[in-house]
């Protein structure tokens, strides 16, 4: 029988040893927590590094791209007047022609023929290049295409009208005072 008992002892024993006490408990679950919690902030310290990484490259990636754009409009913009700029150099060797022309003597109508033509060519270039004429003499003014310089006093021009084009804007004329002989003052006619 000793050795059924001691048999039953070490089952019973098995069975107390198969059960853990509830600090043991406590303690596995603490630690198995604890491990969870340092695995997920292992992984966010990894999406945090890695969304820092992108954050530089998305800065490094705008900053050249604004160092690219200045550059390419600095280069459009010297590339353009280097278009209008080669253009315009033979207007610049036919009004040196007409110059050259002009100062053999003659009557003067071939230098106003000559720089008529420079003119034209002028025109031609700049109309190349997207300048056209705005038409303003006689035409009502327009500040959003005109810029007026003075006003000039005038009936010959109705008010508010462009009487020379990149000069002079018509503006009504002032009523003066007239004298009579008794020395009272008459309004002119548009007075009254």
């Amino acid at each position: 029988m000793s050795e059924e008992f001691k048999k039953d002892a070490d089952e019973s024993g098995a069975d107390q040893s198969n059960e853990a006490s509830p600090q043991e408990i406590d303690s596995n679950s603490v630690e198995a927590e604890f491990l969870s919690l340092r695995q997920q902030l292992e992984t966010k310290e990894t999406e945090a590094k890695n969304y820092y990484e992108r954050l530089l490259r998305q800065a490094a990636e705008l900053e050249n791209y604004k160092k690219r754009s200045a550059r390419e409009r600095d280069d459009a913009i010297r590339y353009a007047n280097e278009s209008l700029l080669k253009d315009l150099l033979p207007v610049v060797d036919n009004l040196e022609r007409a110059i050259a022309h002009a100062s053999g003597g003659g009557n003067g109508k071939p230098l106003v023929e000559g720089v008529e033509m420079v003119l034209r060519g002028l025109a031609d270039v700049l109309a190349k290049h997207g300048a056209m004429p705005i038409l303003a003499q006689g035409q009502p003014f327009d500040p959003t295409k005109h810029e007026a310089m003075t006003q000039v006093e005038t009936d010959d021009h109705e008010p508010n009208s462009v009487v020379e084009e990149l000069h002079s804007v018509a503006k009504a004329v002032k009523t003066r005072e007239k004298k009579n002989p008794e020395s009272k003052v008459e309004n002119g006619q548009s007075d009254d």
